[in-house]
């Protein structure tokens, strides 16, 4: 076995999933699995450790080393895992040097706790991000380009600026020249990571907006022929990219909305920037300039002092958005963050809350599906049989196609989660 590359949580981390795999390889590494973990809530850190137990197990010979987020944020806990024979950091993990050290390289499995384990450098430091050029991702389709990285908000429930640090974006010629490597590798999608993507090239000279790199990217290369954005904050959207998804076909047609909660107390006690309003407002604008558009978002369930009737306005905001896909979590508290201090809800009831918004999401998910029904649309084909329309819906190809060709389909039906679709010209 060369290096594995096990990945928990966003779009970024699958980013730096393949960086790592070159940087360790390239080092000489073998018989390595790297677990790239993530820090959002309790429950991936759990995933994580519970993961990197069973490779242990599964994989006795293997040498271990654990990144990501939650490494960044808990070095020692993993340190102390008899498992583990490495833990990097978020910044040390990208950095070809952590891959060629000694201690790496002589890092011997059964090997037992301690602080030579880890190298995890202060992330609140970092002030730069560097494009790290890959050639593809193993196992998909589709082409995750970081163009951002760090957080400067201090939301109450989030660990994640804690793990990534401040905001930083990459030039856009090297994003430019990244995407034109990837398509020429055969990459027709290419999807824009960060983890506050809408505050991109606000420490770049002349401060681009991330409107500006997705209409320079399009300009710049024509061949792409889909370019999508991971997670916004839509109080942060610039006009520019207001423009965008109103004149560029080729940018998709789905937007992923960081809103969190629909009731505005609970909004100020997250130290969100939106209000309610906001959310709504943005949503009816992006419509009547694609009105097609699908959107998602993420929304927490729980959130310390939330009320029912609280709740009730986020249950709300999922038909007042119009939004189709959602990602609920459950409020977990993090240690570090304020929210973690806040009079939580009782547990049963935030798990309660997190089923029916979770139920509403099914529901308005399947109108969606009901009259996606008789459309033409185009799906990349992430496997012969499976992948995903420009609206990012979930279709099952009922004749098989070529892994990563695009393709025209006649949707003819639904099974409640997904699209059914038949290749048209068949």
């Amino acid at each position: 076995m060369a290096v594995d590359v096990v990945s928990f949580g966003c779009r970024l981390n699958a980013h730096e999933a393949e960086v790592m795999r070159a940087e360790a390889t390239a080092a000489g590494l073998s018989d390595t699995v790297i677990v790239n973990t993530c820090a959002v809530t309790a429950e991936a850190v759990r995933q994580a450790r519970q993961t990197v137990r069973r490779l242990r197990r599964e994989r006795p010979n293997v040498r271990i080393v654990v990144t990501g987020c939650a490494a960044q944020t808990e070095p020692d806990s993993f340190a102390a895992m008899a498992e583990v024979d490495r833990v990097l950091g978020n910044h040390d993990k990208l950095d070809p040097a952590a891959w060629r050290t000694p201690v790496m390289a002589a890092t011997a499995v059964g090997r037992g706790p301690g602080e030579a384990k880890i190298a995890v450098n202060d992330i609140m430091a970092v002030r730069a991000t560097a494009l790290h050029l890959v050639e593809g991702f193993e196992g998909r389709c589709r082409a995750f380009v970081q163009v951002q990285n760090g957080c400067d908000h201090r939301c109450t429930f989030c660990i994640i600026p804690f793990a990534r640090g401040p905001s930083r974006s990459v030039p856009m010629g090297e994003i430019v020249a990244q995407i034109r490597r990837l398509t020429a590798n055969g990459y027709r999608e290419a999807v824009l990571t960060g983890v506050d993507l809408t505050s991109y090239g606000s420490t770049l000279p002349g401060t681009p907006s991330l409107g500006r790199l997705v209409k320079t990217i399009l300009k710049h290369v024509p061949e792409l022929e889909r370019l999508r954005l991971s997670s916004i904050d839509s109080i942060e959207a610039d006009p520019e990219l207001h423009d965008a998804i109103a004149r560029e076909a080729r940018l998709m047609p789905h937007l992923h909305l960081s809103l969190q909660s629909g009731d505005d107390l609970i909004l100020k006690r997250m130290k969100r920037r939106h209000l309610r309003a906001d959310a709504i407002a943005f949503c009816e604008q992006i419509r009547r300039l694609r009105p097609d558009v699908a959107f998602g978002a993420d929304l927490i369930a729980g959130f310390p002092t939330e009320t029912e009737a609280m709740f009730n306005r986020s249950l709300d905001l999922i038909e007042e958005c119009g939004l189709v896909h959602l990602h609920v979590f459950p409020f977990s508290p993090r240690p570090g963050t304020a929210a973690a201090r806040m009079p939580p809800v009782a547990r049963a009831l935030v798990k309660e809350r997190a089923r029916r918004l979770r139920q509403k999401g099914e529901d308005v998910r399947r109108h969606r599906l009901e009259g996606e029904v008789g459309n033409t649309r185009r799906v990349l084909a992430e496997t012969a049989a499976h992948g995903h329309t420009e609206h990012f819906i979930d279709a099952r190809l009922e004749h098989p196609v070529v892994p990563g060709a695009l393709v025209e389909v006649m949707v003819t039906g639904h099974d409640g989660s997904r699209l059914l679709a038949t290749p048209t010209g068949r």
